[in-house]
């Protein structure tokens, strides 16, 4: 029997039932794992629990079943992605399998990249001032970067 090419084009992506070829959600906590967020199920699992994911702006439980084009949150240590769901899984694969799953935002890897210089410039000892500094310290830069520090015998 001939099969249209939506039914074809549903066969080539990942579904969450292998059975079941009209699947259209995946529970979070597996889909996260499959696209390679998370090492485990349970850190996915604990992740979301602790509100670490959050769908639409809001947190989930770990059986939320997500779709197609959703917007997803993920905090992993200092660093928040936004993503899109581009397609589902349920399977973990290969990375370069797992990449094709979600669309990152270009203001999320915009922040990220703002966020990594902040730290490594905070790691090389060079902190960014939170205020413009007053007249006092100003004038006390200026006479240190103008006297020379005297030679110690």
């Amino acid at each position: 029997m001939p099969h249209s090419s939506a039914e074809s084009d549903l066969r080539d992506t990942p579904q969450s039932n292998p059975q079941n070829d009209t699947a259209a959600s995946v529970r979070i906590d597996r889909w996260l794992w499959a696209a390679r967020f998370f090492k485990t199920r349970s850190l996915a699992k604990s992740a979301i629990e602790g509100g670490k994911v959050q769908v639409g702006g809001k947190r989930v439980k770990p059986s939320k079943e997500i779709r197609v084009g959703q917007a997803l949150s993920v905090r992993r240590g200092p660093a928040e992605q936004q993503v899109v769901v581009l397609r589902l899984s349920d399977k973990r694969g290969p990375a370069k399998v797992a990449c094709t799953l979600y669309e990152e935002t270009a203001e999320s890897i915009e922040l990220r990249e703002r966020q990594r210089a902040q730290r490594s410039m905070e790691r090389a000892g060079l902190q960014v001032p939170s205020q413009k500094p007053s007249k006092k310290q100003r004038r006390d830069i200026r006479k240190l970067k103008s006297n020379p520090a005297p030679d110690n015998p």
